[in-house]
Formats: structure tokens, C-alpha cells, sequence
């Protein structure tokens, strides 16, 4: 079957990519230590989200676009490397606050959901990924239902797995052991976003090459 081919060829890349530490996984391991687990999986289905909407738009041509319109490559990259180096700024002197181990903040302050598509959004590096892996198996005559199927499977692979994750870094035992760690933990993830937002920026003049 050759439509099994070309999910071997996405999956087999695109899965370990999914589980390399990143901007997404900074966001759910924050939302949910610092929120609980119902933050923790609204991040997680905004980031699943966000991944989605890349894949699609990968797929219809966004690839081709930025090829073509340099330019926009460049607005993209230094929007997302804005975003992501000023949430890392606010984690980074955020105040230190009370780890609620038994009840999830309900505080309206925030939107997990639109947190965690925001950040996934933010961060062009996703499409430059999307692009490459269909690139290597995707072309012209692929059925339109592989094309769907590849995107349903992305974010169906997604919200797994930051499930997961969410479910880990909110569960008792875990929030116990790391209480007096939250407000370090926030520090390294501010951290982390400001040298990812960074990257971009420094980056944001890189050709964009098909």
C-alpha cells in the first residue's frame, strides 16, 4: 500500500521531533505544574491545535509561499521570536506564588488553550518541520484523504503525548516533590523562551529555502 509508505515516512520523523523539549513542552510542563492538570490539557489541546493549523497550512502551499515571499519568512520570525522572548521575560520575573497542589487555579487571569496555540503559533521552525517531512513524501497525485489523515494523525499524536505530559507534571506525588522548585522551574522555562525568541530573531534574516 503506498499511502502506508507515506505515513511511515511523515510519522517516523515527525514523532521524535514531537518529543524533543521545546517551546510547546515548556508551555504544558508550566501550565500544568503551575496551574494543575485541567491548565496542563487546555495547553495541550491549544498546542495540538496550533500544530494542526501548521500541518494544514503546510500542506495547501505555506511552504511555497515563504520561498517565494522572503519577506514574509522574515515578519513571521521575528513576531514569534517577540512572543516567545516576552513570555519568557514575564516567567522570568514573575513573583513567587503558592503552589496549589489539590485544586487547579481558576483565576480567568489567562487562557491555557489560547497560551498553548499561541506559543506553537509563534514559532515558524514548526512549518520549516512540516515542510521538510511532507516534502519527502507528499506529492501532487497523494489523495486528498491521506492529506486529511496526516493531519487528524498530527494532532491526534500531539495531544497524546502532551496528555501525557500534563497528566505527569500535575499529578501529586510530582507537584510535592517540586513545590519549593516552582518558582526555578519558572526562571528556567523564562529562560528558555528568551533564548528560543532569541534564535528566531537572530535567524529571522535566513533564507527561506525549499
Amino acid at each position: 500500500m503506498e499511502w502506508l509508505g507515506i505515513f511511515i515516512a511523515v510519522f517516523a520523523i515527525f514523532l521524535p521531533a514531537l518529543m524533543l523539549p521545546g517551546p510547546d513542552f515548556i508551555a504544558v510542563v508550566r501550565s500544568s505544574m503551575a496551574r494543575g492538570t485541567r491548565a496542563g490539557l487546555l495547553t495541550t489541546a491549544g498546542v495540538a491545535l496550533g500544530l494542526g493549523v501548521y500541518a494544514t497550512l503546510s500542506l495547501v502551499g505555506l511552504s511555497a509561499l515563504l520561498v517565494e515571499y522572503q519577506w514574509l519568512a522574515i515578519v513571521l520570525r521575528v513576531a514569534g521570536g517577540l512572543y516567545l522572548a516576552w513570555l519568557g521575560l514575564k516567567l522570568l520575573f514573575a513573583r513567587p506564588e503558592a503552589l496549589e497542589i489539590d485544586a487547579a487555579d481558576s483565576s480567568p487571569r489567562r487562557n491555557p488553550m489560547l497560551f498553548g496555540f499561541l506559543v506553537t503559533m509563534t514559532n515558524p521552525k514548526a512549518i520549516v518541520l512540516f515542510a521538510s517531512v511532507f516534502a519527502t513524501a507528499v506529492t501532487a497525485e497523494t489523495p486528498a484523504w491521506v492529506l486529511v489523515a496526516m493531519v487528524v494523525l498530527v494532532v491526534a499524536a500531539a495531544a497524546v503525548w502532551y496528555t501525557l505530559v500534563a497528566l505527569f507534571m500535575s499529578s501529586g506525588p510530582v507537584l510535592r516533590r517540586f513545590a519549593g522548585l516552582q518558582h526555578w522551574i519558572e526562571r528556567v522555562a523564562g529562560a528558555c523562551f528568551i533564548a528560543i525568541g532569541g534564535r528566531l530573531l537572530a535567524d529571522a534574516r535566513t533564507p527561506v529555502t525549499p
